[in-house]
């Protein structure tokens, strides 16, 4: 129970850092313009502690599910009346969008003076305003990238080593079940030739071997030839003989995974065997793996956003319902925490202290990588409907300079407050969806 309280507590320190340096991205460029920020805040809520530095007053709030900086006039100031006439025949709807607009305008201007005019949000130029609201997402995507820098060259990723696990006993099927009988059946070439579970495979026909991939493809490319397979045992390098077969072995993609059909079944060819199987570990690899890595985080990540409302109704189903939770599907605040307790409590064959740190560094990386994603949808309150707002009058500008017209000024946000108040509430919905989804129905690494 304390190993599994100890793995909620890092990962949460992780993800409320990551949220704090979020905030930073947004900070530290907003000063760097001379915006007036008036407040750092971790959290939501009543403030629990703070501290004032400057003009700026840094906190920690009660319910710790994300975090803010305030800026000085975010929405054009107010002018004293609506920027539209309302006619008598508007309806009560528009009447409360501007009203609503207006409010929020004269309440932005109430927080600064004239002197601070030029100090606002809404006076960046555009370049400036998009690099401040897509401060924050960059952060997490640099804090994603660095752990899996640290995951790849530090902890290593799940591999096959040519340390040999296990020896064949005799030719059997790609597909044939564990526990199949050898009887009738020719002896394996491995076995023949005298390898031994513990041996470290380093040379095949005269291929030097380092990755298991090495040993696949100098074992398929030998056909039915005696080859020298070269071991290490007990430190000494051992020369011996394997005289392969040929087989049906399954087409390996580019990955190293065997293909199937549209049955599920195996796609095999004929190719040279040996009966050898390598050891799982973790292969420290190098940061060149990276790129490829986040890249294929990314579009993951971009899937389940995308498809986020089906995979939130899926989520409902099996609340609600008898449905299974999809192992892959999305996951709140206490649906990961849970899981980094299971990692941390976890007392599986093969799942040591360098498993689980790497587990938790993986989880992490893959949080910040969803708070990039996630905050890049063009939607307010998210970062990417400011990101929106702020290219749309970039746009407008380059439309009136092209036409010889006068500036046209800001693009209004204060307009898009009742779309952000809704949107605010869907998220809100969907929290307490999640929250009650990963209390009724988990997911769990370890069933």
């Amino acid at each position: 129970m304390l190993l599994f309280a100890l793995g909620v507590l890092i990962i949460a320190a992780g993800l409320a850092v990551s949220i704090a340096l979020h905030e930073v991205g947004h900070l530290v460029p907003a000063k760097l313009f001379g915006v007036r920020v008036t407040q750092y805040m971790i959290g939501f809520g009543p403030t629990v502690l703070s501290r004032t530095r400057g003009e700026t007053e840094y906190g920690l709030k009660a319910i710790p599910l994300g975090g803010y900086i305030r800026m000085i006039g975010m929405y054009p100031p107010h002018k004293g009346e609506p920027e539209g006439t309302i006619r008598e025949d508007s309806t009560g709807l528009i009447q409360q969008m501007t009203s609503m607009s207006e409010d929020a305008k004269a309440y932005e201007s109430a927080q600064y003076g004239p002197e601070d005019a030029h100090r606002t949000f809404v006076a960046l130029s555009v370049p400036k305003k998009l690099v401040v609201m897509l401060g924050g997402p960059t952060m997490n995507l640099l804090i994603s990238v660095l752990l899996m820098v640290v995951l790849v060259s530090g902890i290593g990723l799940p591999s096959v080593t040519p340390t040999v696990q296990s020896v064949s006993q005799c030719v059997v099927p790609a597909d044939a079940p564990a526990d199949v009988s050898c009887e009738g059946r020719p002896e394996a070439p491995a076995k023949a030739a005298g390898i031994l579970p513990g041996d470290v495979l380093r040379e095949i026909d005269g291929h030097e071997i380092t990755r298991w991939s090495d040993v696949t493809t100098a074992v398929r490319a030998a056909e039915d030839r005696t080859v020298e397979v070269v071991v290490e045992r007990d430190g000494e390098l051992l020369p011996l003989e394997a005289t392969m077969v040929v087989d049906a072995r399954p087409v390996l993609d580019a990955d190293g995974q065997a293909v199937l059909d549209a049955d599920g079944n195996y796609v095999t060819e004929q190719v040279g065997f040996l009966g050898v199987a390598g050891t799982p570990a973790l292969v420290r690899q190098s940061p060149a793996q990276v790129p490829e890595l986040a890249w294929d985080a990314f579009t993951r990540t971009g899937q389940i956003v995308v498809t986020l409302p089906v995979r939130l109704y899926e989520v409902a189903q099996a609340a609600f319902g008898s449905a299974e939770r999809d192992p892959n599907g999305p996951l709140g605040v206490v649906g990961v925490s849970r899981l980094a307790g299971e990692v941390a409590a976890a007392d599986e064959p093969g799942f040591a202290l360098r498993e689980k740190v790497g587990t938790m560094i993986s989880m992490l990386a893959s949080l910040n990588m969803a708070l990039f994603v996630f905050n890049l949808v063009p939607l307010l309150p998210l970062d990417g409907g400011h990101v929106a707002g702020a290219l749309l009058e970039g746009i407008r500008r380059m439309i009136a300079r092209l036409r010889g017209r006068p500036d046209p000024g800001p693009v209004d946000m204060s307009r898009m407050l009742p779309l952000t108040n809704a949107v605010a509430i869907v998220f809100l919905l969907m929290t307490l969806l999640l929250l009650y989804a990963d209390i009724v129905k988990p997911i769990t690494l370890f069933p």
